[in-house]
């Protein structure tokens, strides 16, 4: 009788510690760490349109931002967005300046060493801008991996590392932001300008005149939200809100406000 009961209270040993450790991790979750708190922190860095960008009246708009609004308002929570350095982001991200990354970030091995990556939420890859009158001699990236030619892209960027592997031989002038790599294309300096095919596509509706677009990806990269390590709860509710919103069209109707109309270009210019 003795053993049964002891193995009766075992088991029931056993359990109480199992729950306790579970209960540990969602007290420790971030996710439970917002409801507490109120207000979902997003850290972006404005200025990969039309991911995220400021507004002429100084807000901060973009596919990104207004995915990051259904986001708290189905955590019925507020938002608040904290503008920081690319270079600085996942630092940033991982000493708890704010929650998580939504901010046009491709899901890379290096990346995920540091960070865990919710499911993909778009999938993108490098396109090339190049001058008109050299459309008829470059048709592709490989057409410029050559000594004679100047890249111009956003240092750190998947771009930049696009172009020192596939485009080696040219010269590669890297920039802190996106819009100095593109001033440097578009101003005579560089031969072509690398980056995401959602960027590239917005500065070919601006300048058709003076560019050519080489709208064919050359790498493969899903974009994907980040945050931190060791929180399966936080990761659990992000993937199945990513499918709530694409299965009951919200994901659709934000994407081509932002990707499939030029409506929001008057608020940037």
């Amino acid at each position: 009788m003795r053993k049964v009961l002891f193995s009766v209270f075992l088991v029931f040993f056993m359990a109480t510690l199992v729950f306790a450790a579970d209960n540990s991790l969602w007290e420790k979750s971030t996710l439970n760490q917002i409801l507490k708190r109120g207000e979902l922190r997003v850290g972006l860095e404005s200025g990969y349109k039309p991911f995220e960008m400021t507004a002429k009246n100084g807000e901060i708009i973009g596919f990104d931002v207004d995915l990051a609004k259904v986001m708290a308002k189905a955590m019925g929570v507020k938002l608040k967005i904290v503008n920081t350095a690319w270079d600085g982001i996942i630092p940033a991200l991982i000493t708890d300046k704010f929650d998580i990354i939504m901010s046009g970030m491709t899901i890379t091995q290096k990346r995920n060493l540091q960070v865990n990556f919710a499911d993909p939420y778009i999938i993108v890859g490098q396109t090339l801008l190049i001058h008109k009158k050299d459309a008829n001699k470059i048709k592709s990236y490989k057409d410029l991996n050559n000594p004679k030619y100047v890249i111009a892209s956003k240092l750190g960027t998947t771009g930049y590392f696009a172009a020192k592997k596939y485009i080696y031989k040219a010269k590669i002038n890297a920039f802190e932001t996106e819009a100095d790599a593109f001033q440097d294309f578009i101003n005579g300096k560089a031969d072509a300008f690398v980056y995401d095919l959602p960027l590239c596509a917005y500065y070919y509706s601006l300048y058709k005149d003076r560019v050519a677009f080489l709208d064919k990806p050359f790498t493969y990269e899903p974009l994907g939200w980040a945050i931190r390590k060791g929180d399966p709860d936080f990761l659990n509710w992000l993937n199945n809100f990513l499918r709530q919103i694409k299965g009951d069209g919200t994901y659709d109707k934000i994407y081509n406000k932002w990707f499939k109309s030029t409506n929001w270009h008057k608020q940037v210019q």
